[in-house]
């Protein structure tokens, strides 16, 4: 499924399209989402001013006038991408937000777990409470992981995909971070030292800064605003290589499974 660098790389793309301009017409050609699209929603949004397009966690957050925001989630297989007016429809674009002097902004989505929900800042929508910090954000130290799970005895690869110990760190990343940092995913968070949370902290920050500027990861379904896919699965470490040979070592990557999702390690580099 898309993750934060997936997010975050769709949110730059679409952003200069979109930052000053009005939405002239809503399509919703299939309201059943995840959660069902408001009913009204064609006219909440019509001739709307697009203010700022950002990201909280995994949400993109098209902040409107009025304190008013567009919240859109990706679920598993969703994107978005700005087409021209006359591209032909595909069969799981399922909403249009069609953009003046410019083009449309398609949300396509064939297994249909992504979300359009419709908040405000001073009421922030119940999908965006109790998260914690963003993983690039200064919020984001060795100090505050480490408070946050000084007392917890799960794995620590489950707790770095827990919303409240940090936002956004999904199964790929949180694979690759921790054998960036040397640390076996089935550590007990309340083992972890001050000084190896800060090579946590450190790695996460270092794949997922290098996951955006790449464009993303490529799996199954993910692919760019533009409809171009991205590049970082090309330097994956560890996560889905069970039985190659580790690019430090040569032992095999091993495979388990931890919280019903897979996590891949080196048994040497990170013992």
């Amino acid at each position: 499924m898309p993750e934060l660098p997936e997010v975050e790389t769709t949110r730059r793309g679409i952003e200069p399209h979109l930052i000053g301009r009005r939405i002239t017409e809503v399509r919703v050609h299939n309201p059943r989402l995840r959660w069902r699209v408001r009913d009204d929603l064609a006219t909440w949004l019509t001739h709307r001013p697009i203010l700022a397009v950002e990201r909280r966690a995994k949400y993109l957050l098209l902040q409107l006038d009025l304190g008013e925001r567009l919240l859109i989630h990706l679920g598993m297989s969703g994107s978005l991408r700005l087409v021209e007016p006359n591209t032909p429809l595909k069969k799981h674009d399922h909403i249009e937000l069609h953009i003046e002097q410019g083009r449309v902004l398609r949300f396509h989505d064939p297994r249909r777990f992504g979300a359009f929900l419709t908040d405000h800042v001073e009421t922030p929508h119940e999908r965006l409470q109790h998260l914690g910090p963003e993983p690039l954000s200064a919020d984001f130290t060795a100090a505050a992981l480490h408070h946050a799970i000084r007392l917890r005895a799960q794995a620590i690869k489950v707790l770095l995909m827990t919303n409240a110990v940090v936002v956004g760190v999904g199964n790929i990343y949180a694979n690759e971070a921790l054998f960036m940092a040397g640390i076996h995913p089935a550590r007990a968070g309340k083992t972890m030292s001050l000084a190896e949370c800060d090579r946590v902290v450190q790695a996460i920050q270092t794949v997922l800064a290098r996951a955006i500027e790449q464009g993303g990861t490529t799996l199954r379904d993910f692919v760019r605003e533009d409809g171009q896919p991205g590049y970082f699965q090309q330097t994956l470490q560890v996560y889905d290589r069970a039985g190659a040979a580790c690019g430090q070592c040569q032992t095999p990557i091993v495979r388990l499974v931890q919280a019903q999702r897979a996590s891949f390690y080196c048994p040497v580099c990170q013992a």
